[in-house]
C-alpha cells in the first residue's frame, strides 16, 4: 500500500506527464537539481510544502489536488472549522493542516503546522523556495534557522522572511510547537 508521500509524488508525476513537461524542465522551473526532483517524484524523499505549492502554480491547479487528489470547489470564500482542515501527515516530525484546501486559485497557502520536540541536537535539512513565508507561533517555542541566523520564537511571536534563503525549523524544549505558516511563492 503506497504511503501518503508516494501518493502525492505519483500525482505530481502524473500532472507533469499530462502537461508534457520533462523532469529537467520542471526541476529548472522549481530551481532544484534534477536528482533532487527525481527523488521527489519517486517518493524517495518528501516534497516540501513550499515546492508543492510552487508546482501547483506551475500547473495552475490547487495544492489540494496534489495533496489529496480532490479538486477544489470554492471561489468566493471557504470556511475551515477548528481542527477540520485537510491534514496531511507528510513527515514524521511535522503535521500539516491546510486551512484553505477548498478555495480555488489561491495566491497564498495557509497551514497550521505542528512540530514535535526532539531530545537530540537535530537540525532539519534546510529548504528554500521562491517567494515569502509568514510564521506566527500559536504554542510552544520554534527555532528557525535562516541564512546565518538562529531565531527562537515563542507564543505570539512571528517572522516574515524571504524564503529564497535556506531555512529550517525545529521545536525547542519538551513541548510541541504549533504555528500558522503562510506561503506565498508568487513573490
Amino acid at each position: 500500500m503506497p504511503t501518503i508521500q508516494q501518493e502525492i509524488a505519483s500525482r505530481v508525476k502524473d500532472m507533469r506527464e499530462v502537461c508534457e513537461m520533462s523532469v529537467q524542465q520542471l526541476a529548472d522551473k522549481l530551481d532544484v537539481d534534477t536528482e533532487t526532483y527525481t527523488k521527489y517524484e519517486s517518493g524517495e524523499i518528501d516534497i516540501p510544502a513550499s515546492i508543492l505549492y510552487e508546482i501547483s502554480l506551475i500547473f495552475d491547479v490547487d495544492t489540494s489536488l496534489l495533496l489529496t487528489g480532490e479538486d477544489t470547489r470554492m471561489h468566493t470564500f471557504t470556511v475551515t472549522r477548528k481542527d477540520k482542515g485537510v491534514r496531511v501527515d507528510r513527515r514524521e516530525a511535522y503535521d500539516y493542516e491546510n486551512l484553505a484546501s477548498n478555495f480555488m486559485h489561491k495566491t497564498m497557502e495557509p497551514f497550521i503546522v505542528t512540530v514535535m520536540p526532539r531530545n537530540d541536537n537535530y537540525i532539519p535539512e534546510p529548504n528554500y523556495h521562491k517567494g515569502f513565508e509568514f510564521v506566527y507561533i500559536l504554542e510552544g517555542t520554534l527555532r528557525i534557522y535562516i541564512k546565518d541566523n538562529v531565531i527562537d520564537l515563542n507564543e505570539g511571536d512571528s517572522i516574515y522572511f524571504d524564503s529564497t534563503h535556506k531555512h529550517s525549523m525545529v521545536a525547542v524544549g519538551d513541548k510541541k510547537a504549533k504555528f500558522l505558516d503562510v506561503l506565498n511563492v508568487k513573490g
